[in-house]
Parts: structure tokens; C-alpha cells; sequence
């Protein structure tokens, strides 16, 4: 058995983005439950999940429903000591449940002027002062963790839930091109690289369509994170592999990348991995084989 998890849209979803991290980044299985925003899939996929009413809730393999991420990250890291969600040098692992407590319950400003879209990025949004006290705050209790763990990258020494919680705060750094600093800035891109920042993103470039509620008018810049592998998805079946990388399903849609030609056995699978394809260890396997 294995964990069950419900998340909104990809690319727009920062709770969602927050829950799939505590598993993808720790090297968990989990089954993802998909359902748009602003529809009914997700209210009628909760009734599945009895009380929750929100994106991310997880299941866990014994039948336990545990909604909110802060639960997720407390249950899993309990579940699961040795898989490095929290920190496991006693100041460090304060210092990182301190981050993600805050993170949970503040910034709100920041989350209602630059709601997170990760399909897009601006040149710029003319934050208000409101964003901008919350951006001061973020650069403050960044530096403040890294000084009180002697951590140069990630807040609290190797990722921990921690930076999962503040993936989405990064991602809205990139989308509206937000002021921070040098040290910031670098921290903003070190989750744009991160791999399993980048599956999530690609996958998010392609599972549902826009939505309207989350476009804006400002000028766009191209993404300032890692520039994919140019893939291009192709019409026939005809592909260097007989099976999808992912399933080992027949190839029944294929993409083409330097000239040759990949199978997947459905269309998602094909295109999550034309958005990125360096970010799937099991194609990049075959194109480098």
C-alpha cells in the first residue's frame, strides 16, 4: 500500500505544491488524486476524504485522512524519521518547524497580490508596500536560519520541510520578478533547479488549462529558472523505446528531441516530459543510453 494524496492544479496550487514536496523531495510514494480549482471535481473528490476541505489531503496507507500541510509534514516526519524532513540536529529542527509554522499562517499579503502561477513570469508587478514588508520579512528569517545553522543553500543544512513550505514563495519570486536580494535571489533559484521542484513544474505546464483567474496584464519574461532540453511532442508511435519509461505500457505517443524520436503511453506522459525533459531520470536514461 501506499499514500493517496489530493491535489488542485499544478501550476497554481501552492498548498498543493507545498504537500507533493514532503513526499517527492524525501523519496515517498504517493498516488496523486488530481482535481481542478474552481469547480466541483475537488469538493465531490474530498467526499472521498471525510473531513477535509482543502488541497493538499493525504490518506495514509493504514486509511488515516490528514488534511493541511503542516499536519502532512509533522505525520509523515513521524512515519518516516530517516527520510530527513525535518532536521535531525535538535536547533536546526526548531529553527525549520519555526520557518514552516510561519509560513503557514503568514504572508498574506504577498499570497493575495502574487497568487503563485508557475506558466508564466513577469518582467515585473509594482508590489504594493505590503508585499514588499513581507518580502523584508522573508529575506530577515531567511538569513536568520542560515545564521543560526550554518547553512550556505538551504535554510536549515540539506532541504527539509522547511524549504518544501517556502517552494511556493520562491516560485511567486520568479513569476513577478519581486525585489530581494542577492542572497534571496539565490535561494529562489536553487528551488527553480531543484528536481523535484522541476517535475512538478513540468507536469504542471501541461495537466489542465488555464485558468482565468490567475492571468494578469503585466509584461512576460521568459522563466528564470533552468531552460528545458528543446522536446517537441510528434504525431505516430514509431520511437527508439517499445515501452513507456514511466508504466513499461505500450508507446502510443512519442516526442522527438535532437532528432530521435521517445514513446510514452499517453499524452501526459509524453508532455510532462517534453516540458523538462532533464528532469526524469527514467527518460533521461533511454536519451542517454
Amino acid at each position: 500500500m501506499t499514500y493517496d494524496l489530493v491535489i488542485g492544479d499544478r501550476a497554481y496550487s501552492s498548498w498543493s505544491l507545498r504537500g507533493w514536496l514532503l513526499f517527492d523531495a524525501f523519496g515517498i510514494p504517493v498516488k496523486t488524486h488530481l482535481a481542478k480549482l474552481y469547480s466541483d471535481e475537488l469538493p465531490n473528490l474530498l467526499k472521498g476524504y471525510p473531513p477535509a476541505k482543502t488541497a493538499p489531503t493525504m490518506r495514509t496507507p493504514d486509511g488515516v485522512i490528514v488534511p493541511e500541510t503542516i499536519a502532512i509534514a509533522e505525520e509523515l516526519a513521524s512515519r518516516h524519521p530517516d527520510a530527513g524532513i525535518w532536521p535531525f540536529a535538535p536547533k536546526a529542527r526548531a529553527t525549520a518547524r519555526a520557518l514552516a509554522a510561519e509560513m503557514h499562517a503568514g504572508f498574506s499579503a504577498l499570497r493575495d497580490q502574487c497568487p503563485m502561477n508557475l506558466r508564466v513570469s513577469y518582467t515585473g508587478c509594482a508590489p504594493p508596500d505590503a508585499v514588499l514588508a513581507d518580502l523584508q520579512r522573508l529575506e530577515l528569517i531567511w538569513q536568520w536560519a542560515r545564521a543560526q545553522t550554518g547553512s550556505d543553500l538551504w535554510l536549515c543544512g540539506e532541504y527539509s520541510a522547511a524549504d518544501a513550505f517556502f517552494a511556493p514563495v520562491a516560485s511567486r519570486i520568479a513569476t513577478y520578478n519581486l525585489p530581494v536580494g542577492p542572497a534571496a535571489l539565490a535561494y529562489v533559484s536553487a528551488h527553480l533547479a531543484h528536481p523535484s521542484f522541476r517535475r512538478w513544474r513540468a507536469m504542471g505546464m501541461v495537466d489542465l488549462p488555464d485558468q482565468e483567474f490567475y492571468r494578469r496584464d503585466y509584461p512576460r519574461r521568459a522563466w528564470p529558472g533552468p531552460h528545458p532540453l528543446p522536446a517537441r511532442a510528434v504525431d505516430g508511435t514509431t520511437s527508439e523505446n517499445a515501452t513507456c519509461p514511466y508504466s513499461g505500457k505500450p508507446v502510443s505517443h512519442v516526442l522527438e528531441l535532437a532528432g530521435r524520436r521517445f514513446g510514452f503511453c499517453n499524452a501526459f506522459c509524453r508532455d510532462k516530459t517534453a516540458a523538462d525533459p532533464e528532469c526524469w531520470p527514467k527518460f533521461m536514461a533511454i536519451y542517454q543510453s
